[in-house]
């Protein structure tokens, strides 16, 4: 099988399936971390397959490894706030 867009990559599809735990994930926590931790975990989990698909629809191979280490940042920024929400409870 050929690769016919950023939807055949193995690691959108990863992506993909972080980007809608995180959004069941967050519908759990208190109202009160609406504008704050709720936000910064959907955009970031957003961010991980935007910029992957965004990526993949640059001319260049170098282009498109920016996008993919701007994923990397925003894959690893989660980390950071499921920390936090494991240390808020």
């Amino acid at each position: 099988m050929s690769y016919q867009g950023f939807e055949d990559l193995e690691i959108w599809k990863k992506g993909r399936v972080l980007r809608n735990e995180v959004r069941k994930l967050c519908k759990t926590f208190p109202s009160d971390e609406r504008f704050k931790l709720i936000d910064q975990m959907v955009r970031a989990s957003r961010s991980v397959t935007a910029n992957i698909a965004e990526g993949s629809g640059r001319f260049h191979y170098q282009e498109y490894i920016q996008y993919c280490r701007v994923s990397r940042g925003s894959a690893t920024e989660m980390l950071d706030h499921f920390t936090v929400a494991l240390d808020e409870g």
